[in-house]
C-alpha cells in the first residue's frame, strides 16, 4: 500500500461555494442556504466530497485535456461508460454499473482518489445578504443567500498501486473489468498477470495519470456563487508526501487559534517524525505568500530543524505552485523504480 497524503488549506474570504438549497425557515420564500454542520456551540460551514471531487474533474478536463467518461442513464440510475482504459477519470474516480440485469454482474471501482469534506476550521458567522429583483414592471422581488468568510481544510490521498490496475475478481469493489474488455487491454499494451485476473497499463500511462492528478492543484476551479461572490479555490497550504500505511498523518494540522484558522507547525513535526519510517519520499510543503504569513518563520525553523535530524527523507518548503510542480516529479518517478 502506497498512498500520496495530502492536506490542503483554502481561503474563502467572503464566499458562498456550498450552497444546500432553499432555506425552509428563513423569513423570505426564496432564501438560499450554505451547507453546515454544527460541533459544540459552533456552525461549520462545509463543501461536500462529491462537490471536491467535481471540482478536480472537471478541472482536469480543462487543464490536462482529459477525455471524460461520457454519463449514461437507464430510468433512475446514471453511471459512467466504467472503461478505465480509455477514460483516465473512470481510473482514478471509480465507477459502479451493472452490465447485464440476466448475468446480475456489476462492475464496481473503488476510487484509488479520495478525499474529506472540505470544512472550516474555525465556527463561522454566517451572514444573509438581502437583495431585490427591480428590473421590471411590478413589484419588486426580494431574495436572500447566505455567505460567510473562513478557511477551509481538507485532506486527500491517491493510492498509487491502484492507478491503472485493474482486477477482475468477482468480489464487491475488485471486479472493475471482465473479459469483455480484453481488445482494450490488448490495444494499450497492458501487462496480464495472475492469469487475466489482473490487468495493468503501461509504467508511463499511469505515472502521467497520477502526477496529473497531483498537477491539477493549482488550478482547480468551482462553487457556487462565483459570479457574485468569486473566490480563488485553489490551495494556499498545501502539503504532500508518500507513505507505505493508508492513514492519512496530516489531518490534524490545522486548528482554531481564538477565533482564527492557525497552523499547528508542531503538530505538523511531531507527525513527520513519528512516520519517519513509513515516507517513503521527500515531504513537500508549500504555502501562498500573503496567506498567513506569521507562520513563515516557524515552517522555516521547523523545515530546518527536520532537515538536520532525519536521515532517509528531506522536508522542502516552497510555493504552493513549485511543491506541487516538483511533488508532480516525485509520483511520476515511483513508476520507473
Amino acid at each position: 500500500m502506497n498512498n500520496v497524503n495530502g492536506f490542503i488549506l483554502i481561503d474563502a474570504p467572503a464566499s458562498a461555494l456550498n450552497n444546500a438549497g432553499p432555506d425552509v425557515g428563513a423569513k423570505t420564500e426564496n432564501t438560499i442556504a450554505v451547507k453546515k454542520i454544527r460541533r459544540g456551540r459552533g456552525e461549520y460551514v462545509y463543501v461536500s466530497g462529491q462537490a471536491f471531487r467535481y471540482w478536480m474533474r472537471s478541472s482536469l478536463e480543462n487543464i490536462f485535456r482529459w477525455e471524460l467518461s461520457p454519463i449514461e442513464r437507464e430510468s433512475k440510475i446514471a453511471f459512467t461508460a466504467a472503461n478505465p482504459f480509455k477514460y483516465p477519470d473512470d481510473d482514478v474516480f471509480g465507477y459502479m454499473k451493472a452490465i447485464g440485469k440476466k448475468s446480475g454482474t456489476t462492475l464496481t471501482r473503488v476510487s484509488p482518489f479520495k478525499c474529506s469534506p472540505l470544512i472550516s476550521v474555525t465556527p463561522v458567522n454566517i451572514v444573509n445578504d438581502f437583495g431585490v429583483m427591480a428590473r421590471h414592471e411590478g413589484d419588486p422581488v426580494p431574495y436572500e443567500h447566505e455567505f460567510y468568510s473562513t478557511v477551509l481544510k481538507g485532506i486527500f490521498s491517491l493510492d498509487l498501486d491502484s492507478v491503472g490496475r485493474f482486477s477482475s475478481v468477482n468480489k464487491t469493489g475488485y471486479m472493475n473489468i471482465t473479459e469483455a474488455y480484453k481488445e482494450e487491454w490488448e490495444a494499450h499494451n497492458c501487462i496480464v498477470e495472475e492469469d487475466g485476473k489482473v490487468v495493468t497499463l503501461p509504467a508511463e500511462v499511469r505515472a502521467k495519470r497520477a502526477s496529473e492528478l497531483i498537477g491539477v492543484l493549482p488550478y482547480i476551479f468551482g462553487g457556487a456563487k462565483q459570479t457574485s461572490h468569486l473566490t480563488d479555490i485553489s490551495p494556499k497550504f498545501i502539503v504532500l508526501a508518500i507513505l507505505n500505511c493508508g492513514n492519512n498523518i496530516f489531518m490534524n494540522i490545522a486548528v482554531d487559534d481564538k477565533g482564527e484558522a492557525a497552523i499547528n507547525v508542531k503538530a505538523l513535526k511531531e507527525v513527520i517524525l513519528d512516520y519517519q519510517e513509513n515516507i517513503i519520499s521527500d515531504v513537500y510543503i508549500g504555502k501562498r505568500e500573503g496567506f498567513m504569513d506569521e507562520y513563515t518563520e516557524d515552517l522555516k525553523q521547523m523545515v530546518d530543524e527536520l532537515n538536520s535530524t532525519l536521515s532517509n527523507i528531506k522536508v522542502h518548503l516552497l510555493t504552493v505552485n513549485e511543491a506541487v510542480s516538483n511533488f508532480q516529479q516525485v509520483v511520476s518517478g515511483f513508476y520507473k523504480r
